[in-house]
């Protein structure tokens, strides 16, 4: 039994709603026939215009305007003056968005994942591809970690070595840095600081 099975608030389909006007209920394009009033629970306070929930998010209008193109993010409805508005899952989504890129993924990537997310409609199958695409990113990011701690190491070794520079003779040629004698016999610059005497061709 799915049909009970909610799913994660992050990357539920988003379904556009429109606001009650004055003369009747006006659905825009692509909505379902919830109001806003509705769909909020019956309080349309927390709805905000795109402006505020940019500001809010951190994000500029243009991008709001960009997930919207890319089918990621969809206004809760509309004032009467025609103004999106959305509601509070709509900061669950940008964070979620957020998240996503920070762990390399493409807005299109994200794009694709949504809709095979909305394509699959069985929510036990849904989960298991979320998982498999979260465990395979979960590897990506442990490597580059070791990766990045590798270079930090590097990077520190280099700054030790460098310290030696600030007692050297200011007269001295830069050509004569690659035989450095201020420092331990056999003891080797880091590849960052050899990097700089190696001959490009």
């Amino acid at each position: 039994m799915t049909s009970n099975i909610r799913l994660p608030l992050a990357i539920q389909p988003v379904a556009a709603v429109a606001a009650p006007a004055s003369s009747g209920t006006v659905l825009p394009p692509d909505s379902s026939s919830v109001a806003v009033d509705e769909a909020m629970g019956g309080n349309d306070n927390d709805l905000v215009q795109i402006g505020d929930l940019a500001r809010d998010a951190g994000k500029t209008v243009r991008a709001i305007h960009l997930y919207e193109e890319l089918g990621l993010l969809r206004p809760a409805g509309r004032s009467k003056g025609r103004f999106r508005l959305y509601g509070p899952d709509a900061f669950v989504r940008i964070r979620w968005i957020g998240k996503m890129q920070d762990l390399g993924f493409s807005l299109t990537d994200i794009q694709g994942i949504v809709r095979e997310w909305e394509e699959l409609r069985s929510a036990p199958r849904a989960m298991v591809q979320m998982r498999e695409a979260y465990r395979r990113k979960l590897e990506e990011t442990r490597a580059q970690m070791k990766k990045l701690a590798t270079l930090a190491h590097e990077v520190e070794a280099s700054l030790h070595y460098l310290d030696t520079c600030e007692v050297c003779d200011p007269d001295r040629l830069l050509s004569a840095c690659s035989k450095c004698d201020r420092h331990e016999c056999g003891e080797e610059a880091p590849e960052l600081v050899r990097g700089f005497h190696a001959k490009p061709s």
